[in-house]
Order: structure tokens, then sequence, then C-alpha cells
């Protein structure tokens, strides 16, 4: 008996083991891609298609896999999850971020409930870790890449207006971006090369990336060119000016948050206290924290302290977030 708590952890561990290495390998692309074309030969025939078809094809194909149907439906918003793994750069999909939170899940509950942890407390902790750090893991991921983007679209702003100034036209300067400049600028413009290369408007493939990022500094942009296209005018010299623009932008969000800095380690300090001094008496004295999984009315002041500490959270986070 005393080896079953021991076995039962290393399967949950094997589990989930398991199911990271199948969500994060997948089939072959070799295999996949002579599928597709094999599909789309059986379809065809000896007819000519479009390559809106065959990117239309192959959006479905994805957007319909088995892993995605079997772990899709037990996500609330499943498009909006997609939405933001698109917006890490990574190949994610939502099947497989469903595939580890609900392994993080697994095991975290399991361990806690082996450790002799309430139920309650398993539960709630593997739900926190299943979904909290999954959901902040893709955060950080898009915060990366779209300060990585913003730091260095000045730059390919002023690469566009060399271009422009040497006589040549927007497309062809929007493709010189995306082969020049590395990072995400370069594949972000690159992927409007390739849509405009299979048909897409200029203006249709710009908003699509805007939507993606989500950022102020590429909307500018989208904007910058769609009034240029209306009204014409020298698109060189207003993209000069909105590189200018867009660097002390960023300056002036340097100096905000250097500003704002000692607030929000105020505020971090404050917040983590309580759950640090939780977890030490926690660890010194488990059964009388326990107390607060058992008894009602330590149960509703949990809550209720829970409850403010989110209220004053939320009101220093907005203290301390200024808007450019």
């Amino acid at each position: 008996m005393e080896l079953m708590p021991f076995i039962m952890i290393a399967t949950g561990a094997m589990v989930v083991l398991a199911m990271a290495v199948f969500a994060f390998v997948g089939p072959s692309p070799q295999r996949a891609q002579a599928r597709r074309l094999t599909a789309v030969r059986s379809r065809h025939g000896d007819r000519a298609f479009s390559p809106e078809a065959q990117l239309r094809s192959i959006s479905t194909a994805k957007s319909t896999s088995k892993t995605e149907a079997a772990f899709g439906r037990l996500l609330p918003n499943p498009a909006q999850l997609a939405k933001r793994l698109a917006m890490t750069g990574k190949s994610w999909t939502v099947g497989r971020y469903a595939m580890i939170s609900a392994g993080l899940f697994a095991i975290v509950a399991l361990l806690l409930a082996i450790k002799g942890a309430p139920i309650l407390l398993a539960i709630f902790m593997g739900l926190f870790v299943g979904i909290g750090l999954p959901h902040k893991w893709v955060s950080m991921l898009i915060k990366r890449r779209i300060n990585k983007f913003t730091n260095k679209f000045p730059d390919a702003i002023e690469l566009l207006v060399r271009g422009l100034r040497s006589g040549l036209p927007v497309t062809e300067t929007i493709s010189v971006v995306g082969t020049e400049v590395a990072g995400p600028v370069g594949d972000e413009f690159r992927m409007i090369t390739d849509k405009m290369k299979i048909g897409k408007s200029m203006d249709s493939a710009l908003q699509d990336t805007a939507d993606r990022l989500g950022t102020p500094e590429f909307q500018f942009f989208v904007i910058t060119i769609a009034i240029q296209r209306e009204t014409g005018g020298n698109l060189a010299e207003t993209l000069a000016n909105l590189a200018t623009v867009l660097r002390q932008r960023a300056q002036m969000k340097l100096k905000i948050k250097a500003m704002s800095s000692e607030s929000k380690a105020s505020a971090y300090i404050v917040g983590s206290l309580p759950f640090i001094v939780f977890a030490m008496i926690w660890v010194i004295n488990s059964s009388y924290m326990q107390n607060f999984f058992v008894d009602q009315r330590l149960m509703i002041a949990g809550i209720g302290g829970l409850i403010w500490m989110g209220l004053g959270a939320f009101i220093m986070a907005k203290m301390v977030n200024f808007e450019i």
C-alpha cells in the first residue's frame, strides 16, 4: 500500500508527458503535405484551381482537426483563443493548448490530493495552474513579440520611405521590408506579401495584420496608407513623419514606465504578502490552515478577503496604467 501513491504519481506524470509529446510533436509535415496534395488532385483532377481556394481548404482542414474538435469543445471561446495563439507567432493550436491545460490541472490536483490536501483546495489549485499558467505564458509571449515588433517598426517604416523615394512602388517596398528586416516585423510583412500574391488587395492584407496584432502603431500605418491611396499626396513624407511620431511615442512609454515602476513594485509586494504568509503557515502547520476549507465562516471570510484584494489590485493597476 505504501507504493500506491508513487505508482499513481508515476502514472499521472507519464500520462501528462505523453499528452504533451503528442500535442507538440504532431503529425509529420511531409506526410501531411502529401495527403493534402493527394486530396486536392483527387478533388480537382486535371482542372486548374485558384490559390485562394487552396488556402481556404487548408485553413478549413486545420481548423477542423481531430485534436481541436476533441478539446476545443471544453473551452468557452475557441475563436478568441485561436486569435491569441496566432498573435504569439507560434504554430500552436487550440487543441494543443487545451491538452496542456488539462494535463496541468490533472497532475496538480492529483499531487495535492495524494499529499492529503482537501479536495476543494486540490481542485482550486488545479484549475488555477491549468488555466492561469498557460494563459499567463501565452500573454507573456504575445507581449514579448509585440514589444519586438513595436521597437523595430519605425526602422521598417524608414526602409519603406527610402524605397519609395528611390522610385519603388508600395507593394515592392513591403516585399523588401519582409526580406530585409528580421524578427516579427519581417514575418508580418512577408505574410502581407504572400496574401497579396494570392490575390488579396493591399488594404485587406494590411487590415488583417492590424486586427491580428492589435497594436495602435500598426493601425496608424494602415490608416496612413488607406488615406494616401484615397486622397493622394507624398506618401514618403507622410510615412517619415509617422516614424518620428512612433519613436516619440516609444520614448514617452519608457518615461511613464520608469516613473510608475516604484508604485508597481509596491503593489506586487503588498498583493503577494497574504499568499506568501498563507503558504508559510501551511508548511509549518497544515492542519491549522485546513480550517479555511472546512469551517464555513472562514471560507466566507477568505472569499471576502480575496474579493477585497482583487478590487484593490484592480484600482492600483488602473492608477499606474497610462494610455498614450
